[in-house]
């Protein structure tokens, strides 16, 4: 954004320095049009003069006057070619300003759209880590539940004792185990017996 700033105030100097110039191309065509107005009438004062067959004194000055009016207009024509000149360099540098202006522009805009998009995908990484946060705490509820009705059940079988402080995994499932054992042998005595 700085550089599109900078670029911007650059598009703006140059612009200005472009009106200038052409109000200083039309002001020197504008006096070129005078003096050569003025030259025109001089010639043709020359013209009257010579028909006139007025005093060669004045023929004299009126031709200095002319070569001096020739001079000036030569130079008011080198003078507007260097501002045709500067007017043609200006333009190629506000076109190349408003071409570096566009870039510029479109980088952002890339920019911006990729951060959008980079923006989205947080969103939606989000929405799933709450997804899951919300499936892991019933999952856990559930397990806890399911957990605490083994270690109930087991421990209220006859012959157990209850437990007397927090139990582990394999702790409850050493107990099941040996509730399962004990029922197995039990049978096993039963049918050796031929007791259904």
């Amino acid at each position: 954004t700085g550089a599109m700033c900078s670029l911007q105030r650059q598009l703006e100097i140059q612009e200005s320095q472009l009106q200038r110039t052409k109000a200083e191309k039309e002001r020197l065509q504008e006096e070129l049009r005078g003096r050569e107005n003025q030259l025109q009438a001089m010639s043709a004062k020359f013209c009257s003069l010579r028909e006139e067959q007025k005093h060669e004194e004045m023929l004299a000055t009126v031709e200095k006057e002319n070569c001096n009016l020739r001079q000036v207009v030569t130079e008011q024509q080198s003078k507007l070619a260097e501002q045709n000149e500067l007017i043609g360099a200006l333009q190629g540098t506000v076109s190349q300003l408003q071409a570096e202006a566009l870039t510029k522009q479109y980088h952002i805009h890339k920019q911006q759209r990729a951060h959008e998009e980079l923006q989205s995908q947080a969103e939606m990484l989000q929405d799933t880590e709450l997804q899951t946060r919300v499936a892991l705490e019933r999952v856990t509820s559930r397990f806890e539940r399911f957990r605490s009705k083994i270690i109930q059940a087991t421990f209220s079988t006859a012959g157990m004792k209850p437990p007397q402080a927090e139990l582990t995994d394999e702790e409850v499932l050493e107990a099941m185990q040996k509730i399962i054992d004990e029922r197995i042998h039990f049978h096993q005595i039963l049918k050796q017996k031929g007791i259904k």
